[in-house]
């Protein structure tokens, strides 16, 4: 059986090791993330932001009201609606990083007893096309303005593109990513004609060496011709030493 000091002793080494692999994975999760180049904020709209959601549910409430009578639930539901909105917009997150655009959110279930739903949404830059601020005459009475962003290519239904409400100053975001995305679109392009200045040199070497590789052909003919000649020649004295030695013998004989 272990005493209580073994007991003891167990349990803060296990503690010591728990703290150091969290800390561990803290500092791997801290190393994996982007550097963060520009913050939106949300909290200087929170109170619009409310207000304009809460105008919107009660028109919505009254219009049901007339219709089905479905609007006096929604009424009672609006405390209930108004905390949501503050959980969500305190959790919103929105930032620029060297590759994309990333949105969280934390916010919750319609009834928060049963959780929360948390969203996040990275949108590569190569991807994206404008960034638009937009305001309807509802969001102009509270000073409240949405920013959508365009996919670039093909183009798709607005409602595929991250629409974001609630951005305190959406100007200065759109302005940061713009020219984030230019300085981009401007080191590929540099890139791109260093790339096409290299290719006539890699293009003109292969002519090069095919020509100096003629050289050597052309070379090995000459000489070959060189030394059928000197063939040719050295049969002819040959012969001519025949005949002499075929002449003096004769009249010795």
């Amino acid at each position: 059986m272990a005493t209580e000091n073994e007991v003891e002793e167990i349990d803060s080494l296990e503690r010591g090791l728990l703290s150091r692999a969290g800390s561990q994975e803290e500092l791997v999760t801290e190393a994996e993330e982007e550097t963060v180049l520009y913050t939106a904020s949300f909290q200087e709209m929170e109170e619009n932001f409310v207000k304009y959601q809460t105008a919107q549910w009660v028109l919505y409430s009254l219009l049901l009201i007339l219709a089905w009578g479905i609007g006096f639930f929604m009424l009672l539901y609006l405390p209930v609606r108004r905390y949501i909105l503050r959980k969500d917009i305190r959790s919103r997150k929105l930032y620029l990083t060297q590759n994309s655009i990333v949105y969280k959110a934390t916010k919750p279930v319609p009834f928060p007893c049963f959780g929360v739903l948390k969203k996040e949404k990275h949108v590569l830059l190569p991807s994206v096309a404008d960034l638009v601020i937009e305001q309807g005459y509802l969001q102009s009475l509270f000073g409240v303005y949405s920013l959508r962003i365009e996919n670039a290519g093909v183009r798709r239904p607005p409602s595929d593109d991250v629409q974001i409400q609630g951005v305190a100053d959406p100007s200065a975001f759109r302005k940061a990513v713009l020219i984030h995305l230019a300085h981009m679109r401007s080191e590929v392009s540099s890139r791109q004609v260093s790339t096409i200045e290299d290719t006539p040199n890699l293009r003109g070497s292969p002519s090069k060496s095919l020509r100096h590789d003629s050289f050597p052909h052309f070379g090995e003919q000459v000489l070959l011709q060189k030394l059928e000649e000197v063939g040719n020649s050295v049969k002819r004295i040959q012969t001519l030493i025949e005949d002499q030695q075929s002449q003096t013998s004769g009249p010795i004989d």
